[in-house]
């Protein structure tokens, strides 16, 4: 019997993975397993609960309770939009990814690197065992093509942070482990490429309640389709949305907040989430989320950069709008502002109001307490519902929402250089602002220049704290112009010239974090000292 470790002569990303132990479970009949403490490949790739035990393992691998940095998982899905200036973390983990002070030695790049290529290693243990089980041939097809998206993913997102990357597509051997060298990013997303448009057609557009969480057509779409967008190959993701939009398999939800709870998971609109459920293969982003007021650790705030990009309820943004009022900022605003930040004074959670100004000294959420707190707090995920142990939580992790591919396929669109019209307008953003939680006007400008403006704009706050902002200002190139700056927290004072208790901004807002992004440098991250130390192959990003 073969226990699953990381051998002291193997690089930690190269441990041969024989299968893997975490068979999560989420309230869902695909995920009700139990784990495996070890296994032989001699005597378990031979029937099809087999395989179905090692393609439920490969979708649970790690993330569950404390554990997981990677692509996949919520604390680093989340830190991804922290790097990406939507906001901090108390002890600066995800702040030090794009302050400039950023290096191979960082714990937290070894973290993302090492569960990430864990994960694909998995998936080539699965995919290198599994045309020995005797199953139903349409089976077998439909759970490769599963597996190959998977990896696909990780493999897009490591070249997308890392740049060149190691790509294997089997499990090495130990003697192989030690000498592979990186492959060319371009060649990684070409990969990637072919793997999707390959395996999407043997999925099934849509499942049963009980097999939520598995990859479909529309999430593998969706993955090539950012693939795409990253590759600036516009007209080529245009055509990948429209398959899925054509399909019919998805829909925008009405509501909006109960999106990110736990009983929303079953929305029409969620294309791809991770899949978790208390006590078997639970979650702690509550724990980290929630104020102190509530339990909780409040370990993330939100910056003022943020905030101000929420449009009015006129549809303006608060620099054109005739209602906003700069001494009370935050009324008349977007709805998705509200269910995204906890503002204090404002913001009501289980009956009880969100204080955290300086002032309220009664309060352990006010931002005195910690000097890179913000005061806002994240509002969104916070799940009123929730009773008992906070750190067990077992809602599932959007990855994927169908408001995703809709605003994904206008920007494709707009890009490729096509005619934009109302009805195109109408079919995409504006099904998104409608919802009837948001019920925000509908767009109707069709220039390019400030379209694209709003577009943007209107990616940010629909996703805020999804993960998606890093991805989005990486490809954008506007990485270093987002995160050369001075960030800004709550507002405290509508007489900044005489106030003096904190530092404020001429406009009363709290004066928080600096980031001093490297241009040319930290657009990608750096690779791990610790495995370059192993493997003297493996060479490093400029700059570090």
């Amino acid at each position: 019997m073969k226990k699953i470790n990381n051998y002291a002569s193997v690089p930690k990303f190269f441990a041969v993975l024989l299968m893997m132990i975490f068979a999560g479970g989420c309230k869902k009949d695909f995920f009700n397993k139990q784990p495996l403490d070890a296994v032989s490949d001699a005597t378990f790739w031979k029937t099809e609960d087999d395989a179905m035990l090692a393609l439920t393992g490969v979708y649970g691998t790690g993330g569950a309770g404390w554990r997981g940095e990677d692509f996949w998982t919520p604390r680093a899905i989340l830190y991804l939009d922290l790097m990406a200036g939507n906001g901090s973390e108390k002890e600066l983990i995800p702040d030090k990814v794009t302050d400039g002070t950023n290096s191979s030695d960082y714990w937290l790049m070894g973290a993302y690197w090492g569960n990430t290529y864990q994960r694909i290693q998995s998936c080539n243990n699965f995919l290198d065992h599994i045309n020995d089980i005797p199953m139903d041939a349409a089976k077998k097809t439909a759970m490769i093509g599963e597996i190959r998206t998977l990896r696909a993913y990780h493999y897009f997102n490591l070249a997308l942070y890392y740049g060149d990357v190691p790509l294997l597509q089997h499990v090495p051997k130990v003697s192989e482990a030690n000498s592979v060298s990186r492959t060319p990013k371009a060649e990684v997303w070409s990969f990637v490429e072919k793997e999707l448009k390959e395996s999407y057609p043997a999925l099934p557009k849509t499942r049963p309640n009980s097999e939520n969480g598995r990859i479909t057509t529309g999430a593998s779409l969706a993955i090539l389709g950012r693939v795409q967008m990253a590759e600036k190959k516009w007209a080529d993701a245009a055509a990948t949305y429209k398959i899925i939009i054509d399909n019919n398999s998805y829909e925008i939800d009405p509501k909006y907040k109960e999106l990110f709870w736990e009983a929303g998971e079953f929305s029409k609109e969620i294309v791809l989430a991770s899949q978790y459920q208390p006590d078997v293969y639970s979650h702690v982003m509550l724990q980290y989320l929630v104020p102190e007021t509530w339990g909780g650790w409040h370990q993330f705030s939100v910056y003022n950069e943020l905030v101000k990009e929420f449009e009015c309820t006129d549809g303006r943004t608060i620099q054109q709008s005739p209602l906003y009022n700069p001494n009370t900022p935050y009324n008349n605003r977007d709805p998705r502002m509200d269910y995204t930040v906890m503002i204090s004074d404002r913001t009501t959670y289980k009956g009880q109001t969100y204080k955290a100004h300086p002032d309220s000294t009664n309060s352990p959420d006010r931002l005195s307490k910690y000097p890179v707190w913000s005061g806002y707090s994240i509002n969104k995920y916070m799940d009123p519902n929730i009773s008992g142990n906070i750190g067990n939580y077992g809602g599932n992790w959007n990855i994927v929402r169908y408001a995703e591919v809709l605003l994904s396929y206008l920007e494709s669109k707009l890009e490729a250089g096509a005619v934009i019209d109302q009805a195109l307008l109408d079919q995409t953003i504006n099904k998104v602002r409608s919802r009837a939680s948001v019920n925000m006007p509908p767009v109707t400008i069709t220039d390019p220049t400030q379209l694209r403006i709003l577009v943007r704009r209107e990616r940010r706050v629909e996703f805020a704290f999804e993960g998606l902002r890093y991805y989005d200002i990486q490809r954008w190139g506007i990485a270093a112009q987002e995160l050369n700056r001075q960030f800004t927290g709550m507002k405290l004072t509508n007489d900044p010239a005489n106030y003096t208790k904190y530092p404020v901004d001429n406009e009363g807002y709290y004066i928080i974090g600096k980031r001093n992004f490297k241009n040319a440098v930290n657009e990608l991250w750096p690779i791990t000292q610790s495995e370059r130390n192993i493997n003297h192959n493996i060479t490093q990003n400029n700059g570090y």
